[in-house]
C-alpha cells in the first residue's frame, strides 16, 4: 500500500458513534509530531494570517472575511476545490479579523456582524480548534464546511458520494447509471452515533470532529449533513443550525470547540471527542459566550426502572439555550451529564427514540444534581398495551420495516429499495418487514392489512392505534375498515415544513393518532380476513414521492 497522498487509496470513510469508538485509541494517529515545537507562531503575508503549528501542520485565514485559504499538511496542500474555500456557511463576507498569540495558543478571530468564529491552534498539534457564536439570525443556518481538493481522498460511501450523471430531485439529490442515488443530505447517522467525520488514504486522515451541540437544535437523534464527495473536491461539515425537518427553535450563542484534525492515518485522539475534550487553556482568551468547565454542572441519575431491555435508552436535557444527552446503562439505568451550563431544563428520557417519560431537573454552576431512581409509568411506553395485534414495534422509529435502513442513506426512488407498494397478512411473520416504512399520497395510499378476529374480538369495539415520526405536507393516515367503515381525517399534528422523507431523515415529531373502530365494522366470520386500508390524507404536496407522506413507527389494535 503507497503512503504517498498522490497517489490515493480507496479507503472506507469512518464515521464512528460513541459506542463505536470505545476502543479506537488504538488506531489514532499521532496529533503531533514529536520534533521540536521551534517553528510555532504566525506570520502576516499581506492577505492571510499564516499559523505554523510547530508541528507538521501550517493553515492561513483571510485577514478579509475570515475563510481558511490554506491547510497544509506535511507539505500537501488539502484546502479548496472549485475556487472555494473553507468557512461558516458560504462565507461570511468582509468581517473583521484579528489575531493574538499567548503562550503556546495563538487565537484568531472573526467578528461578522453579530457573528463571531474563532480559530485557535496550539503549539506542536496537527489541529484547527474552532468556535461559533451566533447572536441572531443575520446568518441563517449556520455550518462550518471544510473542503477538501479533489483527489486527494477516493471514496464512494453511500452516505457522502454526490457526483452522479442526472438529478433526481431539486438540486441536491442525484442518481448514477446504476440507479443507485446520492445527495450530501444522506448523513446515515443521527447526531448522538458519530464523534468525528473524515477520510483516510491510510497514511493521511483528514477529520472533523464535532462540537457537543449544546447549542444546536434538533435533540440526539436529528441527521444532517455530515460530508459529500463531487469531481470537484469533498466537503466535511459541522453542523451548527440547519432547518431541514428542524423540530426545534433555533438557539443562539457559543458552540464549541470543534476541530480540524490532521493526522497520519489513524481516527483522530478521543481526546477530542465532544464528551472527553477540556479546554482549561482556553479559558482565559477572551473567547464571546466561554463558558469554563469549571462553571458548569453535571446531572447522575442513580437508575431507571420500567424500561424495556430490549432497547436502549437516552436521557437528553433541553431548555430554550441549550441542549444535552447522554446513554443510561444498560444494566441499571444509571446516566451521568456533564458540561451542562447552569439552568433549568425538561428531562426526557427515550427508549430508542421515543419519549417515555419526562421531568424537570435544575443544574447548578460548578455543582452536581443528583437524582432518585427514575420510574417509566407502564403506561408511558405503548408496547406496555395489550393488542390483538401489532405490527413494528413503539420505538419512536420506523426501524424494522421494509427499506427503512436503507432511507437513512437514500433516495426512495433507489434501485435497491423493495417495491413500495404489496399488502401485508397479520400473522404471517413478515408483516414488519414487509410494510414499507414510509407511506405517500401518491404511490402506495391504501395499502391493505390483513387480520382474522375470534368472534368474541369481533362482537368488541377497538381502537386502532397508527404511531408516525415525521410528515412531509401534512401527510396523516385515514383508514377505511372492510370498506365499509371509514375514519375521519385526523387533524395534522405540528411537524417540519420542509423536505424529510427524501432527504434521508424520519425524525419529526413522534405522533400517535387513535382510531375507535366500532364493533359493527367488523366481520363477524372468525375464518374471514378483515381489511384495513391505510390512506395518506392531505391537500398539499406534489406528485410521487413528494405528495404528502408520513413515517411509520408502529401500528396495533387494542385488545
Amino acid at each position: 500500500m503507497s503512503g504517498s497522498v498522490n497517489r490515493p487509496v480507496r479507503r472506507r470513510t469512518f464515521v464512528l458513534g460513541a459506542a463505536a469508538t470505545a476502543g479506537s485509541a488504538a488506531l489514532a494517529g499521532p496529533l503531533a509530531e514529536s520534533a521540536s515545537a521551534a517553528s510555532f507562531g504566525y506570520t502576516d503575508d499581506g492577505s492571510n494570517y499564516v499559523v505554523d503549528t510547530g508541528a507538521s501542520l501550517v493553515f492561513k485565514v483571510s485577514k478579509t472575511n475570515g475563510d481558511l485559504t490554506s491547510l497544509v499538511y506535511k507539505g500537501t496542500e488539502y484546502q479548496g476545490y472549485g475556487g472555494k474555500n473553507s468557512h461558516v456557511e458560504s462565507g461570511l463576507g468582509t468581517s473583521t479579523v484579528t489575531i493574538a498569540q499567548s503562550g503556546s495558543t495563538i487565537l484568531i478571530s472573526v467578528a461578522y456582524g453579530a457573528l463571531k468564529h474563532y480559530y485557535a491552534a496550539r503549539s506542536g498539534e496537527n489541529n484547527v480548534y474552532l468556535w461559533t457564536n451566533k447572536a441572531d439570525t443575520s446568518v441563517s443556518a449556520t455550518r462550518y464546511i471544510v473542503r477538501v481538493k479533489a483527489g486527494l481522498f477516493l471514496n464512494d460511501e453511500p452516505d457522502s458520494y454526490t457526483y452522479a450523471p442526472t438529478t433526481i430531485e431539486s438540486a441536491d439529490v442525484f442518481e448514477k447509471s446504476d440507479g443507485q442515488t446520492r445527495s450530501k443530505h444522506y448523513s446515515k447517522n443521527r447526531v448522538v452515533d458519530y464523534d468525528y467525520v473524515g477520510w483516510t488514504t491510510g497514511s493521511v486522515g483528514l477529520w472533523v470532529v464535532r462540537s457537543n451541540h449544546e447549542k444546536a437544535s434538533g435533540g440526539p437523534f436529528y441527521r444532517s449533513l455530515l460530508r459529500h464527495q463531487s469531481a470537484d473536491g469533498g466537503g466535511l461539515y459541522e453542523i451548527l443550525y440547519y432547518g431541514e425537518n428542524q423540530t426545534e427553535a433555533q438557539r443562539f450563542g457559543l458552540q464549541g470547540p470543534y476541530v480540524i484534525a490532521l493526522t497520519d492515518g489513524g481516527a483522530p485522539s478521543s481526546s477530542l471527542y465532544h464528551a472527553n475534550l477540556t479546554t482549561s487553556w482556553a479559558d482565559s482568551l477572551g473567547i464571546s459566550g466561554y463558558t469554563a468547565a469549571s462553571s458548569r454542572g453535571r446531572v447522575a441519575g442513580v437508575g431507571i426502572t420500567g424500561r424495556d431491555t430490549a432497547y436502549a435508552y437516552t436521557v437528553g436535557l433541553a431548555n430554550s439555550a441549550a441542549q444535552y444527552w447522554g446513554s443510561a446503562r444498560a444494566s441499571d439505568g444509571y446516566f451521568s451529564i456533564a458540561g451542562v451550563l447552569a439552568g433549568t431544563y425538561t428531562l426526557t428520557v427515550f427508549k430508542g427514540e421515543l419519549a417515555v417519560y419526562t421531568g424537570s431537573v435544575a443544574v447548578t454552576a460548578g455543582g452536581t444534581t443528583t437524582l432518585n431512581s427514575i420510574a417509566i409509568p407502564s403506561s408511558n411506553d405503548p408496547s406496555n398495551a395489550s393488542a390483538i395485534w401489532r405490527i413494528g414495534n413503539w420505538d419512536g422509529s420506523p426501524s424494522g420495516f421494509k427499506n427503512a435502513d436503507l432511507m437513512t442513506y437514500a433516495h426512495p426512488s433507489d434501485l435497491r429499495a423493495a417495491s413500495w407498494t404489496g399488502n401485508v397478512v397479520v400473522g404471517s411473520g413478515t408483516e414488519t418487514s414487509g410494510f414499507p416504512c414510509y407511506l405517500w399520497k401518491d404511490v402506495n395510499s391504501g395499502i391493505i392489512v390483513y387480520f382474522k378476529l375470534t368472534a368474541a374480538q369481533s362482537a368488541a369495539a377497538h381502537t386502532l392505534r397508527i404511531g408516525v415520526t415525521t410528515a412531509y405536507a401534512n401527510g396523516r393516515p385515514q383508514v377505511v375498515v372492510n370498506d365499509t367503515w371509514t375514519s375521519a381525517v385526523p387533524s395534522p399534528p405540528t411537524q417540519p415544513s420542509t423536505r424529510s422523507l427524501t432527504v434521508g431523515s424520519y425524525r419529526g415529531n413522534n405522533n400517535t393518532f387513535t382510531y375507535s373502530v366500532p364493533a359493527s365494522a367488523w366481520l363477524t366470520d372468525a375464518s374471514a380476513y378483515n381489511t384495513l386500508k391505510i390512506y395518506v390524507a392531505s391537500g398539499s404536496g406534489t406528485t410521487s414521492f413528494l405528495s404528502a407522506g408520513t413515517s411509520v413507527d408502529a401500528i396495533d389494535l387494542l385488545a
